[in-house]
């Protein structure tokens, strides 16, 4: 992406009128694709303790391949879901990156695109997404007055982030344990942490919904009360200087 050469974004600031507002039907997408994918995490729990009681009770062969049959299908569900919410999620990451940029034009360090490409940066992409959301954030905050700057509390996105980067890691981990299970106890060990990933992805869910629609919220409060300031540089975008 182009930066200047003190490394801040280039684009100019806004001399006049609102940045545009937020889609109200993607962000309604995004709230529904999460809720389904809680659902299907939550049918996972379901199918994994019927399983869990089948390989703990009287087991046969044919009530074994049943329950498993049954947990293979909960999985396919998750990952239809989990692929819906990355790529509707991935989109509105992207263009509210692209709105809250005008809200503070110099807050930014690196190019809309790392809204998208940050995601499938192998490594990178357990940081990186968060570093974009926190200036995010940030650049939804009010304007100072009175001398005195408001911080927005962290906790949304940082809960968003800390379940969500924990329950990916547990979950390959779970993953990798249920591919080795060579024994009905080590299948119902795997299927027992998987119950713990399964509630912990529900939970993820729900905390990211919070996320979105708390920025989303924030983004349109910023856009219509205005100005909007570089806050690097302490003046807004009508040229009236800031308290810093």
């Amino acid at each position: 992406m182009l930066t200047s050469k003190d490394g801040l974004s280039p684009h100019p600031p806004l001399s006049s009128g609102m940045p545009p507002l937020a889609s109200r039907g993607l962000l309604i997408a995004v709230v529904a694709a999460f809720a389904a994918a809680a659902f299907g995490d939550l049918f996972a729990v379901y199918t994994g303790v019927r399983l869990r009681a089948v390989v703990d009770g009287d087991v046969t062969a044919s009530s074994l391949e049943a329950a498993y049959s049954l947990y293979e299908n909960a999985g396919r569900v998750q990952v239809a879901t989990s692929l819906l919410c990355a790529v509707l999620f991935i989109t509105w990451f992207f263009l509210t990156r692209r709105r809250t940029e005008l809200l503070a034009p110099n807050w930014f360090r690196k190019g809309p695109g790392w809204a998208i490409g940050a995601w499938f940066i192998p490594v990178a992409n357990l940081w990186l997404p968060y570093r974009i959301a926190a200036d995010m954030w940030n650049a939804c905050a009010p304007l100072p007055t009175e001398g005195k700057s408001h911080r927005l509390p962290m906790w949304p996105v940082n809960l968003w982030w800390g379940l969500f980067v924990g329950t990916t890691l547990l979950g390959r981990y779970t993953a990798a344990r249920l591919d080795m299970a060579d024994s009905l106890a080590g299948l119902s060990d795997a299927v027992t942490l998987y119950l713990a990933v399964d509630l912990l992805y529900a939970a993820t869910a729900g905390a990211a919904v919070v996320f979105t629609v708390r920025l989303t919220a924030l983004e349109r409060l910023k856009a219509a009360e205005g100005p909007y300031c570089d806050r690097r540089s302490g003046v807004s975008l009508d040229g009236v200087h800031t308290h810093r």
